[in-house]
């Protein structure tokens, strides 16, 4: 048998439990910026988050119902097509995961994932730079 269809990472959960933790903290890195989790969830939701952040820097209606249902939080989801997306000036690779200390329970490493580019959520940056593009 081959393997077609099989990837990513099971997290030892069912289907419903894995895409009810992706979808938490994906929302819980859009909304902090930066979040410590072990290394393997970080590596799985770099992979979703980098798609979902491509689809909202393209923008439009269709691409915004796209991560609303992906996320399945609508605050989320403004946040990252509205302050998020404009801000960032890069093509791909909006996320960096840094290794941490190992976990003191059960030793498991650990990683902190954030945005690579600066990102303030304050409405005057956000409608500076809107307005840079617009004059363009």
């Amino acid at each position: 048998m081959h393997a077609h269809g099989k990837r990513g990472r099971k997290f030892g959960r069912k289907t419903d439990q894995r895409n009810a933790l992706t979808r938490g903290l994906m929302c819980s890195l859009i909304k902090y910026q930066t979040i410590t989790t072990t290394l393997a969830r970080a590596k799985e939701i770099r992979r979703m988050m980098e798609k979902l952040v491509t689809m909202a820097r393209k923008g439009g209606l269709h691409n915004r119902r796209l991560i609303i249902a992906r996320l399945g939080d609508l605050e989320s989801a403004t946040i990252l097509m509205d302050k998020i997306a404009p801000q960032i000036k890069r093509d791909s690779g909006y996320l960096r995961i840094e290794r941490a200390s190992n976990r003191r329970g059960d030793n498991s490493e650990m990683g902190t994932i954030s945005f690579v580019d600066e990102l303030s959520f304050d409405e005057e940056a956000t409608e500076a730079k809107k307005s840079a593009k617009e004059t363009k």
